[in-house]
């Protein structure tokens, strides 16, 4: 269990941001709008070098909190759920309206002929990730080929990533249809179909409150949900937020994602799969405000990464009497760091296409031939068979027989059998000598 912060009483607060003698120096200031950028908890803020002006570790704290009170924004306020809305939190949010909206896609960053292979990438990436969050033990490579190929799940970590695959695909198709508590159920089946213990929990709120979030080491309870007498309530009330247009007090879309994430987790309104239905619930959200370049994120590869973290975050929450900040200031670093992973990625892909283009040299190369070629220079052991060009290249099967039948006749590949039916396609014999020539840059 994490630390609970000082206790500060209302009376401390009020001196600190009214008295005019009690303002903090340049020094002070500068440390406390440091330590808010990373919107820290008490258990790192304790350990701050303190400068002159301020005595202890409580005071620090004290000002720390009454700086994130005075510039408080209410998120929920059945649950009196709340952040203090920072300077850094407003700057990510206004570079990621550039970078995630039109910007990119005017300047073409993504090359448009590469882009709806780097599309079912990415959401293969983000089901296999958000899967493996919580539990999943099929490994990354098994994963993909089952998604590439649709080969049919083979056990229960295999359906949930099939599942997380196939329920980001009906948002990505349905992103400008309005949330329903139906739509939310169905969500949730879709998510959990054939996994949970008792079938008829997918697409069903809980029935009682035996229901808690616990720590996967200790088995100490972190968070008791609020009843499930409430959660039909709390659907419509998630429902009119995710869909409202004109809200009477802004907040910014990005945020306002966030909150939903959070409180789908904090109302743990299922039996299992809440954590998959709020990531899930965000993405959407984010596409229907018009930030496309969402598709193209593997939010949940990060959190993943940083797993311990995004836990803390939930419990940090609680812990500082529901404020959301250290949740919002999470996932606006998890995105920013989603978004320099994609920039690298694309970047990578670029140069790839850069070597592989060399093989056009050898002329009557197609430019996808010229990647298979590419794929066998990388890795002289690879192989390959027509399923795989064709979900590689998103190609016909034809096309992909086409490509390989023209690598055969110039002895670039060769033909192995692994049964009557099935064949296969490696290095050929003659690849060496053919290639030896080429300038590559």
């Amino acid at each position: 269990m994490i630390e609970r912060p000082p206790v500060i009483t209302d009376q401390n607060l009020a001196i600190v941001m009214l008295d005019k003698s009690k303002r903090p120096n340049e020094k002070l200031s500068a440390l406390i709008d440091k330590i808010n950028d990373d919107y820290e908890y008490w258990d790192t803020v304790k350990y701050k070098n303190r400068p002159e002006g301020c005595a202890s570790a409580q005071e620090l704290w004290l000002r720390v909190k009454a700086s994130r009170i005075s510039c408080t924004v209410f998120a929920w306020d059945k649950y009196n759920v709340n952040f203090g809305l920072t300077n850094k939190m407003q700057r990510l949010c206004h570079e990621f309206d550039m970078n995630f909206g039109g910007s990119w896609e005017t300047t073409s960053v993504i090359p448009s002929e590469s882009r709806e292979r780097y599309l079912v990438s990415s959401l293969m990436e983000e089901a296999i990730f958000s899967s493996q969050m919580e539990g999943a033990a099929t490994t990354r490579k098994v994963a993909k080929d089952m998604l590439r190929r649709q080969i049919t799940p083979k056990d229960k970590s295999q359906q949930m990533i099939a599942n997380n695959y196939q329920t980001i695909r009906f948002i990505v198709e349905n992103k400008h249809v309005p949330l329903t508590p139906e739509l939310v159920l169905h969500i949730h089946q879709l998510m959990t179909d054939n996994t949970l213990a008792n079938p008829k929990d997918a697409g069903r709120l809980r029935e009682n409150d035996e229901v808690v979030v616990e720590d996967g080491i200790t088995h100490e309870v972190v968070h008791q949900p609020p009843s499930y007498k409430e959660l039909p309530a709390f659907l419509k009330e998630l429902c009119r937020y995710f869909n409202e247009t004109n809200a009477r007090v802004f907040v910014h879309p990005i945020i306002r994602g966030i909150i939903i994430h959070f409180m789908v987790a904090y109302m743990h309104p299922f039996v299992d799969g809440n954590g998959r239905t709020a990531r899930v619930l965000f993405y959407w959200y984010m596409l229907k405000q018009g930030y496309w370049l969402t598709e193209y994120l593997s939010i949940s590869r990060v959190i993943a990464a940083t797993k311990k973290s995004y836990e803390k975050a939930y419990q940090y929450v609680e812990a500082d009497y529901n404020d959301l900040g250290y949740f919002i200031a999470y996932n606006l670093k998890v995105l920013d760091q989603s978004f320099k992973q994609l920039q690298n990625y694309i970047k990578k892909k670029q140069e790839e296409k850069v070597l592989a283009n060399t093989f056009l040299q050898l002329g009557d190369i197609n430019e996808r031939q010229a990647q298979i070629i590419r794929m066998f220079m990388e890795n002289p052991k690879e192989v390959v068979t027509v399923k795989d060009l064709q979900n590689k290249f998103m190609v016909t099967p034809t096309t992909a027989k086409s490509d390989i039948v023209g690598l055969l006749k110039r002895g670039l590949l060769d033909e192995i059998a692994f049964n009557k039916v099935k064949r296969g396609y490696v290095k050929g014999q003659k690849y060496d000598d053919i290639v030896k020539d080429l300038e590559f840059r």
